[in-house]
Protein backbone atom coordinates (compact mmCIF):
# COMPACT_ATOMS: atom_id res chain seq x y z
CA UNK A 1 0.00 0.00 0.00
CA UNK A 2 1.55 2.99 -0.85
CA UNK A 3 2.07 5.58 1.95
CA UNK A 4 1.49 8.98 -0.04
CA UNK A 5 -1.90 7.56 -1.15
CA UNK A 6 -2.84 6.78 2.50
CA UNK A 7 -1.99 10.41 3.63
CA UNK A 8 -4.55 11.70 1.13
CA UNK A 9 -6.77 9.15 2.33
CA UNK A 10 -6.90 10.35 5.93
CA UNK A 11 -6.48 14.10 5.38
CA UNK A 12 -9.29 13.98 3.33
CA UNK A 13 -11.43 12.41 5.99
CA UNK A 14 -10.29 14.08 8.84
CA UNK A 15 -8.71 17.53 7.24
CA UNK A 16 -7.54 18.67 10.90
CA UNK A 17 -5.09 16.20 11.29
CA UNK A 18 -2.71 17.80 9.33
CA UNK A 19 -3.54 21.38 10.30
CA UNK A 20 -4.73 22.87 13.32
CA UNK A 21 -3.89 23.16 16.83
CA UNK A 22 -0.24 23.89 15.98
CA UNK A 23 0.69 26.30 19.30
CA UNK A 24 2.94 24.04 22.08
CA UNK A 25 1.75 22.92 24.95
CA UNK A 26 2.45 25.54 27.95
CA UNK A 27 5.03 23.09 30.30
CA UNK A 28 2.57 21.81 33.16
CA UNK A 29 1.67 24.67 36.00
CA UNK A 30 2.20 22.19 38.77
CA UNK A 31 3.84 19.25 40.14
CA UNK A 32 1.07 17.02 39.88
CA UNK A 33 0.87 17.33 36.19
CA UNK A 34 4.17 15.84 35.81
CA UNK A 35 4.18 12.09 33.97
CA UNK A 36 5.97 10.64 37.54
CA UNK A 37 3.39 12.07 39.78
CA UNK A 38 0.44 10.97 37.45
CA UNK A 39 1.68 7.45 37.15
CA UNK A 40 2.23 6.72 40.52
CA UNK A 41 -1.42 8.11 41.07
CA UNK A 42 -2.68 5.82 38.86
CA UNK A 43 -0.47 2.80 40.35
CA UNK A 44 -2.07 3.61 43.52
CA UNK A 45 -5.35 3.55 41.93
CA UNK A 46 -4.84 0.00 40.62
CA UNK A 47 -3.26 -1.31 43.49
CA UNK A 48 -6.29 -0.24 45.84
CA UNK A 49 -8.37 -2.45 43.82
CA UNK A 50 -6.03 -5.66 42.58
CA UNK A 51 -4.54 -5.87 46.32
CA UNK A 52 -7.66 -6.23 48.01
CA UNK A 53 -9.04 -8.71 45.22
CA UNK A 54 -6.22 -10.91 44.85
CA UNK A 55 -6.42 -11.59 48.25
CA UNK A 56 -10.05 -12.06 48.60
CA UNK A 57 -9.89 -14.51 45.69
CA UNK A 58 -7.21 -15.97 45.97
CA UNK A 59 -8.28 -17.34 49.30
CA UNK A 60 -11.53 -18.61 47.88
CA UNK A 61 -9.50 -20.30 44.98
CA UNK A 62 -6.04 -21.97 46.98
CA UNK A 63 -5.19 -25.07 46.58
CA UNK A 64 -8.51 -25.94 43.89
CA UNK A 65 -7.02 -24.22 40.74
CA UNK A 66 -6.85 -26.75 37.60
CA UNK A 67 -3.47 -27.60 36.53
CA UNK A 68 -2.48 -26.29 33.16
CA UNK A 69 -0.99 -28.74 30.85
CA UNK A 70 2.57 -28.39 29.48
CA UNK A 71 2.66 -27.45 26.19
CA UNK A 72 0.39 -24.06 24.79
CA UNK A 73 -1.53 -25.10 21.87
CA UNK A 74 -0.79 -23.46 18.86
CA UNK A 75 -3.91 -21.34 16.67
CA UNK A 76 -5.88 -23.86 14.56
CA UNK A 77 -4.56 -23.22 10.65
CA UNK A 78 -7.26 -23.78 7.97
CA UNK A 79 -4.88 -26.32 5.23
CA UNK A 80 -4.29 -25.15 2.31
CA UNK A 81 -5.03 -27.64 -0.07
CA UNK A 82 -9.34 -27.08 1.45
CA UNK A 83 -9.30 -24.27 -1.09
CA UNK A 84 -7.73 -22.57 -4.14
CA UNK A 85 -4.44 -20.59 -4.54
CA UNK A 86 -6.46 -17.45 -5.65
CA UNK A 87 -9.29 -17.47 -2.66
CA UNK A 88 -5.95 -18.03 -0.61
CA UNK A 89 -4.55 -14.98 -1.73
CA UNK A 90 -7.68 -13.09 -1.60
CA UNK A 91 -7.94 -13.99 2.17
CA UNK A 92 -4.12 -12.63 2.48
CA UNK A 93 -4.34 -9.82 0.83
CA UNK A 94 -8.14 -9.14 2.99
CA UNK A 95 -6.01 -9.54 6.31
CA UNK A 96 -2.54 -7.42 5.33
CA UNK A 97 -5.57 -5.03 3.84
CA UNK A 98 -7.25 -4.85 7.55
CA UNK A 99 -4.18 -4.76 9.44
CA UNK A 100 -2.75 -1.96 7.42
CA UNK A 101 -5.71 0.36 7.13
CA UNK A 102 -6.73 -0.43 11.18
CA UNK A 103 -3.31 0.50 12.91
CA UNK A 104 -2.02 2.99 10.37
CA UNK A 105 -5.49 4.90 10.86
CA UNK A 106 -4.80 4.02 15.03
CA UNK A 107 -1.36 5.43 14.94
CA UNK A 108 -1.79 8.88 13.03
CA UNK A 109 -4.57 9.51 15.13
CA UNK A 110 -3.04 8.31 18.37
CA UNK A 111 -0.29 10.99 17.05
CA UNK A 112 -3.28 13.32 16.68
CA UNK A 113 -4.84 13.33 19.70
CA UNK A 114 -1.61 13.46 22.34
CA UNK A 115 0.34 16.01 20.19
CA UNK A 116 -2.22 18.49 18.79
CA UNK A 117 -4.71 20.89 20.15
CA UNK A 118 -8.72 21.14 19.99
CA UNK A 119 -10.48 24.04 19.74
CA UNK A 120 -8.33 26.38 18.44
CA UNK A 121 -9.00 29.38 16.53
CA UNK A 122 -7.44 32.69 15.27
CA UNK A 123 -7.68 34.12 18.67
CA UNK A 124 -7.27 30.94 21.12
CA UNK A 125 -4.42 27.99 21.11
CA UNK A 126 -7.34 25.63 22.17
CA UNK A 127 -6.72 22.77 24.30
CA UNK A 128 -4.62 20.07 24.39
CA UNK A 129 -6.00 15.64 25.89
CA UNK A 130 -3.84 15.05 28.67
CA UNK A 131 -5.33 12.20 30.29
CA UNK A 132 -3.70 9.11 28.53
CA UNK A 133 -5.77 6.46 31.09
CA UNK A 134 -9.09 7.87 29.36
CA UNK A 135 -7.79 6.97 26.14
CA UNK A 136 -6.99 3.30 27.25
CA UNK A 137 -10.11 3.18 29.18
CA UNK A 138 -12.21 3.85 25.90
CA UNK A 139 -9.81 1.31 23.86
CA UNK A 140 -10.54 -1.28 26.71
CA UNK A 141 -14.27 -0.93 27.10
CA UNK A 142 -14.96 -1.44 22.89
CA UNK A 143 -12.30 -4.04 22.75
CA UNK A 144 -13.89 -5.97 26.01
CA UNK A 145 -17.65 -5.45 24.01
CA UNK A 146 -16.18 -7.25 20.87
CA UNK A 147 -14.79 -10.19 22.65
CA UNK A 148 -17.93 -10.74 24.64
CA UNK A 149 -19.65 -10.82 21.23
CA UNK A 150 -17.40 -13.30 19.89
CA UNK A 151 -17.37 -15.50 23.15
CA UNK A 152 -21.54 -15.25 22.96
CA UNK A 153 -22.21 -15.75 18.62
CA UNK A 154 -18.63 -18.51 18.28
CA UNK A 155 -17.96 -21.62 19.99
CA UNK A 156 -15.57 -21.57 22.31
CA UNK A 157 -13.05 -24.17 24.40
CA UNK A 158 -14.58 -24.42 27.89
CA UNK A 159 -12.81 -21.83 29.99
CA UNK A 160 -10.77 -23.31 33.09
CA UNK A 161 -7.96 -20.61 33.85
CA UNK A 162 -8.87 -18.87 37.24
CA UNK A 163 -10.22 -15.44 36.51
CA UNK A 164 -7.86 -13.53 38.79
CA UNK A 165 -4.87 -14.54 37.12
CA UNK A 166 -5.89 -11.85 34.24
CA UNK A 167 -5.32 -9.74 36.91
CA UNK A 168 -2.06 -9.45 36.21
CA UNK A 169 -1.31 -9.04 32.65
CA UNK A 170 -5.03 -6.48 32.96
CA UNK A 171 -2.43 -4.78 35.22
CA UNK A 172 1.06 -4.57 33.08
CA UNK A 173 -0.90 -4.07 29.74
CA UNK A 174 -2.81 -0.77 31.08
CA UNK A 175 0.44 0.36 32.50
CA UNK A 176 2.13 -0.25 29.07
CA UNK A 177 -0.68 1.04 27.05
CA UNK A 178 -0.58 3.97 29.18
CA UNK A 179 3.09 4.75 28.79
CA UNK A 180 2.67 4.40 25.23
CA UNK A 181 -0.01 7.63 25.19
CA UNK A 182 2.31 9.47 27.57
CA UNK A 183 5.43 8.77 25.47
CA UNK A 184 4.02 10.89 22.58
CA UNK A 185 3.93 14.11 24.72
CA UNK A 186 7.72 14.08 25.01
CA UNK A 187 9.18 11.97 21.89
CA UNK A 188 8.14 11.47 18.12
CA UNK A 189 6.14 9.21 16.73
CA UNK A 190 8.69 7.37 14.63
CA UNK A 191 10.60 7.13 17.91
CA UNK A 192 8.47 5.78 19.47
CA UNK A 193 7.52 3.04 16.73
CA UNK A 194 11.29 1.93 16.44
CA UNK A 195 11.50 1.56 20.15
CA UNK A 196 8.41 -0.68 19.70
CA UNK A 197 10.16 -2.67 17.06
CA UNK A 198 13.01 -2.89 19.33
CA UNK A 199 11.23 -4.66 21.80
CA UNK A 200 12.47 -7.62 20.93
CA UNK A 201 15.36 -7.20 23.10
CA UNK A 202 13.51 -7.58 26.80
CA UNK A 203 10.82 -9.95 25.79
CA UNK A 204 14.12 -12.00 25.63
CA UNK A 205 14.84 -11.24 28.61
CA UNK A 206 11.36 -11.46 29.93
CA UNK A 207 11.08 -14.80 28.33
CA UNK A 208 14.68 -16.27 30.57
CA UNK A 209 13.26 -14.57 33.81
CA UNK A 210 9.40 -15.38 33.36
CA UNK A 211 9.12 -18.57 30.81
CA UNK A 212 13.00 -19.35 31.30
CA UNK A 213 13.23 -19.94 27.72
CA UNK A 214 16.62 -20.59 25.68
CA UNK A 215 17.40 -18.43 22.25
CA UNK A 216 19.72 -19.53 19.44
CA UNK A 217 22.65 -17.43 18.46
CA UNK A 218 20.66 -15.02 15.69
CA UNK A 219 18.37 -14.37 17.94
CA UNK A 220 21.43 -12.46 20.08
CA UNK A 221 22.53 -11.26 16.56
CA UNK A 222 19.01 -10.01 15.26
CA UNK A 223 18.55 -8.32 18.79
CA UNK A 224 22.26 -6.66 18.36
CA UNK A 225 21.36 -5.33 15.01
CA UNK A 226 18.15 -4.19 16.36
CA UNK A 227 20.14 -1.97 19.21
CA UNK A 228 22.22 -0.49 16.63
CA UNK A 229 19.96 0.71 13.98
CA UNK A 230 17.49 2.03 16.92
CA UNK A 231 20.92 4.28 18.02
CA UNK A 232 21.55 5.36 15.10
CA UNK A 233 18.28 6.60 14.89
CA UNK A 234 18.27 7.78 17.95
CA UNK A 235 21.55 10.14 17.68
CA UNK A 236 21.21 11.62 14.38
CA UNK A 237 17.54 12.87 14.68
CA UNK A 238 16.96 15.93 12.83
CA UNK A 239 15.38 18.79 13.43
CA UNK A 240 11.68 18.95 14.38
CA UNK A 241 8.26 20.85 13.74
CA UNK A 242 7.46 23.71 16.39
CA UNK A 243 4.52 21.16 17.56
CA UNK A 244 6.30 18.01 17.46
CA UNK A 245 7.72 17.08 20.89
CA UNK A 246 11.30 16.83 21.13
CA UNK A 247 12.61 13.65 22.25
CA UNK A 248 13.61 13.65 25.81
CA UNK A 249 14.93 11.76 28.90
CA UNK A 250 11.75 11.50 30.38
CA UNK A 251 10.19 10.34 26.66
CA UNK A 252 12.95 7.44 26.56
CA UNK A 253 11.77 6.51 30.40
CA UNK A 254 7.96 6.17 29.31
CA UNK A 255 8.66 3.97 26.17
CA UNK A 256 11.38 1.83 28.44
CA UNK A 257 8.30 1.26 30.55
CA UNK A 258 6.14 0.27 28.01
CA UNK A 259 8.28 -2.29 26.32
CA UNK A 260 8.91 -3.32 29.68
CA UNK A 261 5.44 -3.55 30.78
CA UNK A 262 4.59 -5.17 27.50
CA UNK A 263 6.76 -7.67 27.56
CA UNK A 264 5.82 -8.83 30.88
CA UNK A 265 2.39 -9.00 29.03
CA UNK A 266 2.87 -10.90 26.43
CA UNK A 267 5.05 -13.72 28.46
CA UNK A 268 2.42 -13.57 31.22
CA UNK A 269 0.11 -14.29 28.45
CA UNK A 270 2.00 -17.53 26.82
CA UNK A 271 1.43 -19.03 30.31
CA UNK A 272 -2.14 -18.46 30.73
CA UNK A 273 -2.74 -20.05 27.26
CA UNK A 274 -1.39 -23.07 28.74
CA UNK A 275 -5.23 -23.48 29.87
CA UNK A 276 -6.23 -24.56 26.57
CA UNK A 277 -8.33 -21.10 25.82
CA UNK A 278 -9.24 -18.79 22.99
CA UNK A 279 -7.52 -15.67 21.90
CA UNK A 280 -10.82 -13.99 22.51
CA UNK A 281 -11.06 -15.69 25.73
CA UNK A 282 -7.77 -14.33 26.64
CA UNK A 283 -9.13 -10.83 24.76
CA UNK A 284 -12.24 -10.84 27.08
CA UNK A 285 -10.50 -12.12 30.52
CA UNK A 286 -7.79 -9.54 30.24
CA UNK A 287 -9.81 -6.86 29.39
CA UNK A 288 -12.41 -7.02 31.51
CA UNK A 289 -9.98 -6.26 34.84
CA UNK A 290 -8.71 -3.82 32.36
CA UNK A 291 -11.64 -2.00 32.58
CA UNK A 292 -12.29 -2.20 36.27
CA UNK A 293 -8.80 -0.62 36.91
CA UNK A 294 -9.25 1.91 34.86
CA UNK A 295 -12.47 3.07 35.63
CA UNK A 296 -11.52 2.78 39.08
CA UNK A 297 -8.52 4.91 39.15
CA UNK A 298 -10.48 7.42 36.72
CA UNK A 299 -13.14 7.52 39.88
CA UNK A 300 -10.46 8.18 42.43
CA UNK A 301 -9.06 10.73 40.89
CA UNK A 302 -12.22 12.44 39.67
CA UNK A 303 -10.84 12.30 36.23
CA UNK A 304 -13.64 9.99 34.45
CA UNK A 305 -16.37 13.03 34.36
CA UNK A 306 -13.66 16.01 33.33
CA UNK A 307 -12.55 13.45 30.78
CA UNK A 308 -16.32 13.54 29.56
CA UNK A 309 -16.82 16.60 29.62
CA UNK A 310 -13.87 17.26 27.02
CA UNK A 311 -15.18 14.72 24.76
CA UNK A 312 -18.72 17.22 25.44
CA UNK A 313 -16.71 20.26 24.65
CA UNK A 314 -14.81 19.09 21.27
CA UNK A 315 -16.55 16.59 19.30
CA UNK A 316 -13.93 16.62 16.65
CA UNK A 317 -11.72 14.17 20.07
CA UNK A 318 -15.08 12.01 20.94
CA UNK A 319 -14.89 11.28 17.07
CA UNK A 320 -10.97 10.72 16.75
CA UNK A 321 -11.63 8.85 20.68
CA UNK A 322 -13.94 6.95 19.15
CA UNK A 323 -12.41 5.86 15.70
CA UNK A 324 -9.19 5.11 17.59
CA UNK A 325 -11.28 2.45 19.77
CA UNK A 326 -12.64 0.96 16.77
CA UNK A 327 -9.22 0.70 15.13
CA UNK A 328 -7.81 -0.74 18.39
CA UNK A 329 -10.40 -3.56 18.18
CA UNK A 330 -10.66 -4.56 15.01
CA UNK A 331 -6.99 -4.81 14.74
CA UNK A 332 -7.07 -7.51 17.51
CA UNK A 333 -9.81 -9.76 15.75
CA UNK A 334 -7.40 -8.86 12.36
CA UNK A 335 -4.42 -10.33 14.40
CA UNK A 336 -6.56 -13.22 15.43
CA UNK A 337 -7.89 -14.16 12.25
CA UNK A 338 -3.92 -13.60 9.82
CA UNK A 339 -2.56 -16.19 12.39
CA UNK A 340 -4.86 -18.66 12.71
CA UNK A 341 -5.46 -18.22 8.50
CA UNK A 342 -1.68 -18.26 7.78
CA UNK A 343 0.37 -18.37 10.90
CA UNK A 344 2.70 -16.10 12.91
CA UNK A 345 5.64 -15.44 10.04
CA UNK A 346 3.20 -13.97 7.85
CA UNK A 347 1.32 -11.93 10.80
CA UNK A 348 5.01 -10.56 11.61
CA UNK A 349 6.15 -9.52 7.55
CA UNK A 350 2.83 -7.52 7.80
CA UNK A 351 2.96 -6.10 11.10
CA UNK A 352 6.63 -4.96 10.23
CA UNK A 353 5.81 -3.38 7.16
CA UNK A 354 2.75 -1.83 9.24
CA UNK A 355 5.09 -0.07 11.45
CA UNK A 356 7.68 0.99 8.31
CA UNK A 357 4.50 2.62 6.55
CA UNK A 358 3.49 3.87 9.78
CA UNK A 359 6.79 6.18 10.15
CA UNK A 360 6.33 7.17 6.55
CA UNK A 361 2.77 8.39 6.98
CA UNK A 362 4.11 10.38 10.35
CA UNK A 363 6.77 11.78 8.36
CA UNK A 364 4.25 13.18 5.38
CA UNK A 365 1.22 14.17 7.49
CA UNK A 366 3.14 15.91 10.43
CA UNK A 367 6.28 17.01 9.23
CA UNK A 368 9.07 14.80 10.57
CA UNK A 369 12.73 14.90 9.66
CA UNK A 370 14.75 11.95 9.22
CA UNK A 371 18.51 12.37 8.36
CA UNK A 372 20.31 9.89 6.40
CA UNK A 373 22.22 8.22 9.19
CA UNK A 374 18.34 7.98 10.96
CA UNK A 375 17.22 6.29 7.60
CA UNK A 376 19.79 3.78 7.54
CA UNK A 377 18.83 2.76 11.33
CA UNK A 378 15.48 2.10 10.34
CA UNK A 379 16.25 -0.05 7.27
CA UNK A 380 18.86 -1.76 9.85
CA UNK A 381 15.91 -2.76 12.60
CA UNK A 382 13.48 -3.57 9.85
CA UNK A 383 16.40 -5.79 8.03
CA UNK A 384 16.81 -7.58 11.39
CA UNK A 385 12.89 -8.43 11.96
CA UNK A 386 12.67 -9.52 8.60
CA UNK A 387 15.91 -11.56 9.44
CA UNK A 388 14.49 -13.22 12.33
CA UNK A 389 11.32 -14.37 10.03
CA UNK A 390 13.73 -15.63 7.86
CA UNK A 391 15.87 -17.72 10.67
CA UNK A 392 12.44 -19.23 11.85
CA UNK A 393 11.19 -20.14 8.81
CA UNK A 394 14.57 -21.88 8.13
CA UNK A 395 14.54 -23.68 11.64
CA UNK A 396 10.62 -24.84 11.19
CA UNK A 397 11.78 -26.50 7.61
CA UNK A 398 14.67 -28.28 9.60
CA UNK A 399 12.25 -29.86 11.56
CA UNK A 400 13.96 -28.04 14.66
CA UNK A 401 11.43 -26.52 17.38
CA UNK A 402 11.27 -22.76 16.88
CA UNK A 403 10.94 -20.27 19.51
CA UNK A 404 7.67 -19.02 20.07
CA UNK A 405 6.77 -15.53 19.20
CA UNK A 406 5.53 -13.24 21.84
CA UNK A 407 1.89 -13.48 22.34
CA UNK A 408 -0.49 -11.25 19.54
CA UNK A 409 -2.77 -10.47 22.02
CA UNK A 410 -3.03 -6.86 22.86
CA UNK A 411 -0.54 -5.08 20.63
CA UNK A 412 -2.73 -2.17 21.30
Amino acid sequence: MDARWWAVVVLAAFPSLGAGGETPEAPPESWTQLWFFRFVVNAAGYASFMVPGYLLVKACVFGNEPKASDEVPLAPRTEAAETTPMWQALKLLFCATGLQVSYLTWGVLQERVMTRSYGATATSPGERFTDSQFLVLMNRVLALIVAGLSCVLCKQPRHGAPMYRYSFASLSNVLSSWCQYEALKFVSFPTQVLAKASKVIPVMLMGKLVSRRSYEHWEYLTATLISIGVSMFLLSSGPEPRSSPATTLSGLILLAGYIAFDSFTSNWQDALFAYKMSSVQMMFGVNFFSCLFTVGSLLEQGALLEGTRFMGRHSEFAAHALLLSICSACGQLFIFYTIGQFGAAVFTIIMTLRQAFAILLSCLLYGHTVTVVGGLGVAVVFAALLLRVYARGRLKQRGKKAVPVESPVQKV
